[in-house]
C-alpha cells in the first residue's frame, strides 16, 4: 500500500465534509446520483442508484489493496453524502496523485461543494504527502468538468488521444491537467478567495 497516500482520514471545512468511504453511504448516494438521472450522462463512469453498493464495494476493495483512497463527500449542514471523489493513480515515489472518480448529485452542484472538497484533498495532497504535482484527467467532451478543473487553478498538460474505449464502443480523448507544488500557493489562495463568497 502507497501509506500514507492511501490513507482516508476525514478531511472538513465549513463547506463539506469529506469521510472515507463506507457501505452504510449507499443510500444517501444512490438517492443523489437519481435527481436527473445523473448517471445516464454519456460521456462520465457514474454508477446508477441500483449499482452504488456494487461501485462502493469496487472502490473498497481497490482501497485495501492500496490502489486508491475514496471519499464520500458530505454536506455538513445536513450529514447527508451528496457525492464521491478519490485519490487514483498513488505514486508515493515520485511524490505525485491524480484526484479522480469524482461527482456531485446535482443538487450539490453549482454550491461551492466542489471547490471546497478540492481544497481539502489538496491541502493533505501538497501540505500532509509533499506532493510534487497533483493531476485531474476527464472526458474531452466533459466541458462542465473541463471548466471546473480549470477554475481550480489546474494548467492543461494535453490530451491523451484515444485512451479509453468507452462502454458503448466509442474511444474517449483525456484531457490531463496538473497543479504542481510551485502553484500550491496562488492557488490555494484563489480558492480561499472563491470559498469566502460562499
Amino acid at each position: 500500500m502507497s501509506v500514507p497516500f492511501a490513507r482516508t482520514p476525514v478531511l472538513e471545512n465549513v463547506h463539506v465534509r469529506l469521510e472515507p468511504l463506507d457501505p452504510s453511504h449507499a443510500a444517501d448516494l444512490s438517492a443523489a446520483v437519481a435527481v436527473g438521472e445523473l448517471w445516464k450522462t454519456w460521456y462520465t463512469r457514474i454508477p446508477a442508484p441500483d449499482a452504488m453498493a456494487i461501485e462502493i464495494e469496487r472502490r473498497l476493495d481497490e482501497h485495501r489493496a492500496g490502489r486508491l483512497a475514496p471519499w464520500a463527500i458530505v454536506s455538513p449542514a445536513t450529514g447527508t453524502a451528496v457525492g464521491m471523489t478519490t485519490y487514483l493513480n498513488l505514486d508515493a515515489a515520485n511524490r505525485r496523485l491524480e484526484i479522480g472518480s469524482t461527482w456531485l448529485g446535482r443538487d450539490a452542484q453549482g454550491t461551492g461543494v466542489n471547490p471546497a472538497a478540492k481544497l481539502l484533498l489538496l491541502e493533505r495532497a501538497f501540505d500532509e504527502l509533499g506532493c510534487r504535482a497533483v493531476e485531474f484527467r476527464t472526458h474531452w467532451h466533459n466541458h462542465q468538468s473541463r471548466a471546473a478543473i480549470a477554475r481550480l487553478g489546474a494548467k492543461q498538460d494535453g490530451v491523451l488521444r484515444n485512451h479509453v474505449v468507452w462502454a458503448d464502443g466509442t474511444l474517449r480523448d483525456t484531457v490531463v491537467f496538473s497543479i504542481i507544488d510551485s502553484e500550491w500557493p496562488t492557488v490555494r489562495a484563489a480558492l480561499t478567495a472563491r470559498l469566502r463568497t460562499r
